[in-house]
């Protein structure tokens, strides 16, 4: 049986890296490429916490293409505040071990998808602009992809930046409007998945620790993370693109789910949001949007990624 293979489009910080280890960590995929944009970082240190986590859990040798550097129109507004000054929380980790295989994402991703048609799902974790930088190129980019799961948006209306507004369509909406309206099959984990279903609390952080080495690096680069998410009024750090990465791998863990067509908020108070515009004669659904997952069975795969 031929094992499922994926493509990776990151910005790497602390959640970024979880997500890393549960896809390189899990037996039956294969990662083909992994592609970085800025956005939680800017690109240098994503580009280096994508290399350390690959290294620290087995990926060293998956190419990797560094992408976009600003957003499309926009100026870049890292979430350093969250993630930390490198993304990783401060946490002390090794220098990263190689230079990226190239500095065009793009041009990878649009190689990987016109010379393997339906061969790789694609998973994204940060804004959407490479992605979207792919489709002005091939506006049939994502139809060659099996699926697309995205880690994008917040469909209930509860923002992390702004109130309407989840961080990676914030960071660039026009970009989220290209690649939602774009034709291709495709998941959208939000962070109303994130905030009722994979947050870590402290029990858990400390089963996580004494998990193993990759279960105490997870812990260590969200200790940023932690902090902000314990400022803002949830009980522990939740793991965003983790469970992104987790409803790809498996998605019988999803519980809920509605095809929507979704509006992106591109200024002003909207910024940012994804609202499922549902009056009668609006087009057709564009995306799978999720509401509820399987928490337990999402946390069982990570503590068994992070186990050594």
């Amino acid at each position: 049986m031929q094992r499922r293979s994926l493509v990776i489009d990151t910005d790497t910080a602390s959640d970024d890296a979880v997500a890393l280890v549960l896809a390189v960590r899990e037996p039956s995929v294969d990662v083909r490429a992994v592609t970085v944009v800025a956005g939680n970082v800017p690109l240098d240190l994503a580009v280096g916490n994508a290399i350390v986590t690959l290294d620290l859990c087995g990926g060293a040798d998956i190419e990797l293409h560094a992408g976009r550097a600003q957003p499309l129109t926009r100026t870049l507004n890292t979430a350093q505040f969250v993630h930390g000054t490198d993304g990783m929380g401060g946490a002390e980790l090794p220098a990263p071990s190689r230079a990226p295989t190239s500095f065009d994402a793009v041009e990878a991703l649009l190689r990987i998808a016109a010379d393997e048609p339906g061969r790789h799902d694609l998973v994204t974790l940060g804004p959407l602009t490479n992605i979207a930088a792919a489709l002005e190129v091939d506006p049939d980019f994502l139809t060659k992809f099996g699926h697309t799961y995205l880690m994008a948006g917040s469909p209930d209306g509860v923002g992390n930046v702004d109130a309407l507004g989840e961080y990676n369509v914030w960071a660039d909406p026009e970009a989220a409007s290209v690649a939602f309206a774009a034709e291709g099959a495709k998941t959208m984990i939000g962070w109303n998945i994130s905030r009722q279903f994979a947050v870590m609390l402290p029990d858990e952080q400390t089963r996580l620790a004494a998990a193993g080495r990759l279960g105490r690096f997870a812990i260590d680069i969200n200790g940023d993370v932690e902090q902000y998410c314990l400022d803002t009024g949830l009980a522990g750090f939740d793991l965003p693109d983790p469970i992104a990465m987790a409803v790809a791998l498996d998605d019988s863990i999803i519980v809920e789910a509605t095809d929507e067509w979704l509006v992106v908020g591109l200024d002003g108070p909207t910024r940012g949001c994804t609202i499922p515009d549902r009056r009668f004669g609006r087009p057709d659904p564009n995306i799978r949007v999720l509401w509820s997952v399987d928490e337990t069975a999402f946390k069982a795969r990570l503590f068994t990624a992070c186990s050594d």
